[in-house]
């Protein structure tokens, strides 16, 4: 582990990369009191995080998901004094739009 100084951290600052990326550990210190630290960055994950052990035999997200909620469930979820607006629209905005048949 190296404490160093902010002063000498910015005199020697690729000699201090080079010792994380060898697996030391360097702490700065403002005054000699330790403020920061530089350590390796995590490496990005190459492939998707496997949830399956959390979820034995079932599945994560049902049709229901998509099903609009009932008014009792509106009820329950914002209070019996809030009238929740309905925003769900028949045909989704992200659909693809209608085929037109010639042209007018």
């Amino acid at each position: 582990m190296f404490m160093v100084n902010i002063a000498e951290a910015k005199a020697r600052l690729s000699e201090f990369v080079d010792a994380v990326a060898r697996g030391e550990r360097v702490v700065i210190c403002n005054r000699n009191k330790p403020v920061a630290e530089l350590r390796p960055v995590a490496q990005e994950r190459t492939a998707p995080r496997d949830l399956s052990p959390m979820f034995p035999g079932e599945t994560f997200m049902t049709d229901a998901f998509f099903e609009p909620m009932s008014d009792a469930d509106l009820r329950d979820w914002y209070g019996p004094d809030v009238q929740p607006a309905r925003v769900a629209e028949s045909h989704p905005a992200y659909a693809a739009p209608p085929k037109r048949r010639g042209r007018k």
